[in-house]
């Protein structure tokens, strides 16, 4: 088998499809999934990776005159193709011994390829419902969502995603039990209900690569799910289980209302977060009229940091702990220039939504965080201090 094809044109396409190999090679169970597999058929090279849970294909145009297939060390040929400028490379197979020759203008490079009969062929999603949806939409809710997730391995069903959609609205929910990021629109909908669990693995592959002017093709049955855009195609296995009921954490009412400058309330909370104790990252937030007060501490050491600003409150004075790590991920997932926070008590959840009128009427972004010990208050019990 013979082929040409243009060095960067393809590790273009390699390293789009890269994000799908297990980054532990030893850790692979099968040997062949260290390879791509390459499939040449009516001039259309079809590469794909994969490390059993997720794989992805893409295919691009070559010059050939037969077909056939051959499984391609990865790293070993990304590492060859980042060192060409762009001309034509000639790849060609012995399908006896499988060996690679690959020819380009300095010179003739060999390795040794797989057959490829070895490497897995992707599932096939039987019976699969689908949607589609604006690439800009789904990156959007990834961002939003995908910081939020757990790395509790016993509780597997909060490190991904969990998606839903209704003839009302399409929601993208993360949680790992201390914060909880829900985003909605009302612009995206099916006509039947549908929900599952999307691993963190591909959503972070899909954030990286979507094509946001593109519409995303979602086919989905109760195992797994196929993403597609242009001539990329993704296949996950879903996360089996059943998701929090995330909507009983949510307080129905929140009387204390506070709004403040988003990037101030930023600055304030980086600088005083160095002054925190190193296992809790405790800020405390103390609101008494328009003024917030925004302090840390480390007794161990003796660090101390306190700041002020001003804002609009609606409510009794409060004092109230938060992780700063929590709070400086919302924020910088918030793109409103004011940030409203809204609480109850000091031992409750605080709620941050965006402070402006939303440009997008169909968007709603909640980001809960539970509160951390404060002095001179009781720990929260872990019924309330935990989603």
């Amino acid at each position: 088998m013979k082929f040409i094809v243009s060095s960067s044109a393809l590790l273009k396409h390699l390293q789009i499809i890269s994000g799908a190999l297990n980054t532990a090679a030893n850790n692979n169970s099968l040997a062949i999934l260290n390879n791509f597999f390459f499939e040449v058929d009516q001039k259309e090279l079809t590469i794909s990776a994969s490390d059993l849970e997720i794989t992805m294909t893409t295919s691009l145009s070559v010059e050939a005159n037969e077909s056939g297939s051959i499984a391609i060390p990865a790293r070993f040929l990304l590492d060859t193709l980042k060192t060409f400028p762009e001309q034509p490379l000639t790849f060609t197979i012995d399908d006896d011994t499988f060996g690679v020759e690959i020819s380009s203008d300095y010179g003739k490079y060999r390795l040794a390829g797989y057959d490829g009969n070895e490497f897995p062929k992707a599932p096939v999603i039987e019976k699969p419902s689908s949607i589609e949806i604006s690439g800009e939409i789904l990156s959007k809710a990834i961002h939003k969502t995908l910081f939020a997730t757990g790395e509790d391995e016993l509780r597997l069903v909060m490190s991904g995603v969990y998606c839903s959609f209704s003839p009302h609205e399409f929601a993208f929910v993360a949680t790992d039990g201390h914060k909880l990021v829900r985003y909605t629109r009302t612009d995206t909908r099916t006509e039947n209900y549908a929900s599952f669990i999307i691993p963190k693995k591909p959503l972070n592959i899909l954030k990286n690569i979507l094509e946001t002017e593109n519409d995303v093709k979602i086919e989905y049955n109760e195992s797994n799910a196929h993403f597609s855009f242009g001539s990329i195609h993704l296949i996950c296995r879903l996360i089996d289980g059943k998701y929090p009921n995330y909507e009983a954490v949510i307080p129905a009412e929140s009387p204390n209302k506070l709004t403040v400058d988003r990037q101030a309330f930023l600055g304030s909370i980086k600088r005083v977060a160095i002054f925190s104790n190193k296992t809790t990252h405790q800020v405390r937030l103390k609101v008494a009229g328009s003024e917030l007060s925004i302090s840390a501490e480390d007794l161990d050491f003796a660090n101390e940091a306190n700041e002020r600003l001003t804002c609009s409150y609606e409510g009794e004075d409060i004092e109230i702990g938060f992780n700063s790590r929590f709070i400086l991920d919302m924020l910088n997932n918030i793109e409103s220039q004011d940030v409203v926070i809204e609480m109850s008590s000091p031992k409750r959840a605080g709620i941050l939504v965006p402070g402006d009128s939303a440009e997008n009427k169909a968007e709603d972004v909640l980001m809960l965080v539970m509160p951390v010990m404060v002095l001179n208050h009781q720990l929260p019990s872990p019924q309330e201090s935990e989603v």
